[in-house]
């Protein structure tokens, strides 16, 4: 589980739910690979990353209509970065491609 804090240092355009991360996300966040927070404050904020401009519209879509949200951010030349929240919006997960 990542700490809600992230929460208060950024002003979220949706509710975030628990948030969660995978064994993988969470092994690049100890190694220092990864400043998760960094990621979540972006996905939060609307800030979708590494997407097609129709993934960027299906996001934009599903705010109003409460829709599954997907952020792909490239970290480093070999690491993707998925955050997806959940439609119900009370989870949102920091994932691998490859733990999907």
């Amino acid at each position: 589980m990542i700490a809600s804090s992230v929460l208060s240092v950024c002003r979220p355009r949706f509710q975030a739910g628990r948030l969660l991360m995978t064994p993988g996300v969470q092994q690049l966040v100890h190694d220092g690979t990864l400043n998760l927070t960094r990621y979540l404050r972006r996905h939060l904020s609307g800030d979708w990353g590494d997407l097609s401009d129709s993934d960027r519209r299906a996001n934009n879509v599903a705010l109003r209509d409460r829709d599954r949200l997907l952020s792909s951010y490239q970290v480093t030349p070999d690491v993707t970065l998925w955050i997806i929240t959940e439609a119900d919006r009370q989870a949102t997960t920091a994932l691998l491609p490859s733990e999907y």
